[in-house]
């Protein structure tokens, strides 16, 4: 079985089916306790970046904004099945150059996690077409765009299911932001709770 863990503001454990650990943006709450085998980080603010909470296995990877976009291309990185592909992730407060949201593809599921951002082309134009089971959309309204941006957002890209997070800056979660977000499909996951294929 695989599982997202929601640990608070925009910080995820995901752990594979064959026991692959991949942290994204670790900053919040609990649950560092499993060694990784990655850790991404979407950009350098410190409520993404605290990859000291992580212990690595041997060969783990620390995997940065700068590894999945080079020279304004977005890469894919591959390892023990899993692929992750960066995308975009923009607004004034984040640059489109020293950003990223990712894209993974794991145990038959494609999981959406935006990073800081807010409405960008790729959620116009191509994030409709690759059928996202699970994406992760901040909500903030302050470093990043607020409920009703971020519903239209999930109006374009259609997941599966959509899950607000980044609801408020210093909290890691906001049951009052948390309920303005719309979006079919719609979990609110608070955090320390999982979702599990």
């Amino acid at each position: 079985m695989a599982e997202i863990l929601f640990q608070g503001h925009g910080s995820f454990r995901v752990t594979a089916g064959d026991g692959t650990v991949i942290y994204i943006d670790p900053y919040a709450g609990e649950g560092y306790d499993i060694p990784a085998d990655m850790i991404l980080v979407s950009h350098e603010h410190s409520d993404h970046n605290q990859v000291d909470l992580v212990t690595r296995k041997a060969g783990g990877r620390i995997l940065r904004a700068g590894d999945f976009l080079k020279e304004g291309v977005y890469r894919e990185i591959a390892q023990k099945g899993i692929v992750i592909r960066g995308v975009q992730a923009y607004n004034k407060n984040h640059p489109r150059s020293s950003c990223v949201g990712f894209l993974m593809y794991a145990d038959g599921k494609k999981l959406y996690f935006a990073g800081d951002t807010s409405r960008t082309e790729a959620m116009e134009k191509e994030l409709a077409a690759e059928h996202i089971d699970y994406a992760f959309l901040p909500i903030d309204g302050i470093y990043n765009m607020g409920p009703a941006e971020a519903s239209a957002c999930a109006g374009l890209i259609r997941a599966r299911h959509t899950i607000p997070v980044h609801m408020a800056p210093g909290k890691l979660f906001d049951q009052t932001a948390a309920e303005q977000f719309e979006a079919e499909g719609r979990i609110i996951l608070r955090p320390g709770e999982k979702i599990c294929w």
